[in-house]
């Protein structure tokens, strides 16, 4: 035999094995995927056994929500309630239910918490579901690939509240997006989406690919390239499984023109997708009065918003402290940083800016205002001269909107919704002021500090004429029209 025929030979026999290794392994594949498209049928049936009896024992179509933190007093909560007065005033015959990892109060204190920090009430209660596995999206739990850890535990999180009650809608109104294919493909249930932020953005693959240091892409990873090549793998890999999540989306809402892009861009359903300005208390603001205030006293400067990492409250700070060292402005100043603590760590967060106050040495002109009511954030913006928020790609800015309503003079990020929707020319007329690092901030401050009291006050009514495109009312009217198509799918 040749050596060519040996060969020959020697491919036909290694031909021969492979076949006979492989035809046993596409069985046992064939064989597992056939038991999993069982196991999800069952599993599917099961559920919608469950919704038809609870439909059968109460007679209404269900409407679901899932926010695990609807007691935490931030913009996304006033948006949860606002979405549920408004459904509740057009659809009378609906039962609504939100799923909360809340422990510890029940849900008429959750409502009360809601009526104090928002002004809001509901025309009727609604059930609660408390999940006892929050700690599964708790980014603390995963101090490492901390985005793909929180969505695979929001998965676990969903399942438990799939289980615990199944509606017959469901939406995402925290930005879970992994638990839309759970639901809608196991539950059996018509889906939507409220965005807020979207959780991972182009904006935040060009970070790392560029390797520019933030709060959440470490000096660890920029300085080493193998690092961030790693990351930027990471991300793309969650960006299109993110991308696969929300496109199974019935309806998705998204908060600004900034986050329309993203989604957009990422889960491709511009037929599907509508932006819905969030519900801002401006009546709330209104009866404020306008006055020039070159008589002030004292010229407080005030930051509402959660203590979170990506609120840069850190930037607040050290932007004040330039201005109280240049002695420029005769008048004392003050920086009052009010915002809600979701959990302990918000809580340590707001230690640690404590204690960067007493390192900078200003903590006499430095206040906090933890979880306050909605009467006394109304106090303290009637006192301030200054709306400070200063968030890098802050999705929408309820706070600036809140401060521009109160009358309030605002400088804001140079990003993100505030650039976009916000701080923009009214009727040909400047709103806000918007700057984007430590000395443009404390540039910004003494600017505005100088101005006339007359050009202050002129730029303060531009600003609260200007917010009435994201009053209740034009949320309410334009997030009824969102959902109508989606609502329009429930059997009564």
């Amino acid at each position: 035999m040749s050596g060519h025929d040996q060969l020959a030979h020697c491919l036909c026999e290694l031909t021969r094995l492979l076949w006979k290794l492989l035809l046993p392994l596409l069985l046992v594949c064939v064989l597992l995927i056939a038991v999993l498209v069982l196991l999800v049928l069952v599993v599917r049936l099961w559920l919608q056994s469950n919704r038809n009896a609870r439909r059968a024992a109460d007679g209404r179509p269900t409407v679901a929500f899932f926010h695990p933190y609807c007691n935490a007093g931030g913009g996304g909560e006033r948006v949860l309630w606002c979405a549920i007065r408004a459904l509740q005033n057009r659809y009378p015959d609906v039962n609504f239910v939100v799923y909360t990892g809340d422990q510890g109060v029940t849900g008429e204190q959750i409502l009360d918490g809601a009526r104090r920090r928002f002004n809001i009430a509901l025309p009727r209660p609604v059930h609660f579901v408390f999940l006892r596995h929050r700690l599964l999206v708790e980014p603390s739990l995963f101090p490492h690939f901390t985005l793909l850890g929180q969505s695979m535990g929001s998965v676990f999180l969903g399942w438990e509240a799939l289980t615990e009650f199944v509606p017959d809608i469901y939406i995402d109104s925290m930005g879970y997006a992994f638990t839309l294919p759970l639901f809608r493909y196991l539950g059996g249930c018509s889906v939507g989406s409220y965005v807020h932020y979207p959780t991972i953005s182009t904006d935040m693959l060009t970070v790392v690919r560029e390797r520019n240091p933030r709060f959440n892409n470490p000096d660890l990873v920029t300085n080493s390239l193998f690092l961030s090549a790693f990351k930027l793998l990471y991300y793309c890999l969650f960006a299109l499984l993110y991308g696969m999540a929300g496109s199974c989306c019935d309806l998705v809402m998204v908060n600004s023109s900034w986050t329309l892009d993203h989604i957009l861009s990422l889960w491709r359903a511009p037929n599907r997708t509508s932006v819905v300005y969030p519900p801002c208390d401006v009546s709330g603001f209104l009866d404020i009065p306008l006055e020039e205030d070159g008589a002030k006293k004292c010229h407080p400067i005030v930051s509402i918003g959660q203590f979170r990492p990506e609120k840069d409250h850190r930037l607040q700070i050290r932007a004040f402290k330039k201005v109280l060292d240049r002695r420029i402005v005769d008048t004392p100043l003050k920086l009052v940083l009010i915002g809600g603590c979701r959990n302990q760590e918000d809580e340590d967060r707001v230690l640690m800016l404590r204690g960067m106050c007493h390192e900078l040495d200003i903590s006499d002109q430095v206040e906090f205002k933890v979880n306050v009511s909605f009467e006394e954030l109304k106090t303290e913006l009637e006192k301030a001269t200054i709306g400070l928020h200063t968030m890098w790609n802050e999705h929408f800015g309820i706070g600036v909107v809140e401060c521009m309503a109160a009358g309030k003079v605002v400088l804001a990020h140079k990003s993100g919704g505030p650039k976009l929707d916000i701080v923009v020319p009214f009727e040909g007329g400047q709103t806000g002021f918007l700057a984007d690092d430590e000395d443009s901030y404390a540039e910004a401050i003494e600017r505005i500090l100088a101005l006339p009291s007359s050009t202050q006050l002129q730029l303060r009514l531009n600003a609260r004429h200007s917010v009435s495109r994201f009053s209740d009312q034009e949320f309410e009217a334009c997030f009824l029209a969102a959902v109508e198509p989606l609502m329009g799918t429930l059997e009564r």
